[in-house]
C-alpha cells in the first residue's frame, strides 16, 4: 500500500486539500505568485502574506521515469515518476497511473486524481486527460 504522505505545519493545508479530493497552491498576497512545494515564504518578494488557491488540475507531462527494479517500497510494482506543468504555471512530481507504459509521450495532457494511502489519505497522482 503506498506510504502516506509526511505532514508539516507549512504543508497540512495541502494534504488536508487532497484528502477532500482538491488540488491547491499557496498564492502570495503581495505579488499574485503561485508555488509549490508549500514553504513559510514566498520565493520570489519573501512576503509572509500567502492564501490557498485551488487549481485546475490539469496539466501537460514534461518527463517520466520507470525503475526497473526492484519495486518501489509500498507498491507492488514500481510506479511511473512524472514531471507535471499545471495550466497554472505549477510543476509537481508525481505518479502516472492507467496508461501502459509505451503509450506515455512527452506533453499528453493529464488530469490530477488522488490515490489512497496505508493510514487512508490521500495523495496526488495523475491520469491521461479524459480517462477514468
Amino acid at each position: 500500500m503506498r506510504p502516506d504522505p509526511i505532514q508539516r505545519i507549512d504543508t497540512a493545508f495541502f494534504w488536508d486539500a487532497c484528502e477532500r479530493g482538491e488540488l491547491v497552491a499557496q498564492k502570495c498576497e503581495a505579488c499574485d505568485l503561485l508555488w509549490h512545494p508549500p514553504r513559510p515564504i514566498c520565493p520570489t518578494c519573501h512576503s509572509m502574506e500567502k492564501a490557498m488557491q485551488k487549481l485546475s488540475g490539469k496539466g501537460r507531462l514534461l518527463s517520466w521515469v520507470k525503475q526497473a527494479r526492484p519495486a518501489a517500497f509500498g507498491f507492488p510494482e514500481s510506479p511511473v515518476a512524472i514531471l507535471v506543468e499545471l495550466e497554472e504555471g505549477i510543476r509537481l512530481v508525481s505518479n502516472l497511473e492507467g496508461v501502459d507504459v509505451d503509450d506515455i509521450k512527452v506533453g499528453m495532457a493529464l488530469q490530477v486524481d488522488f490515490a489512497k494511502t496505508s493510514n487512508d489519505k490521500a495523495v496526488p497522482i495523475f491520469r491521461a486527460a479524459g480517462a477514468s
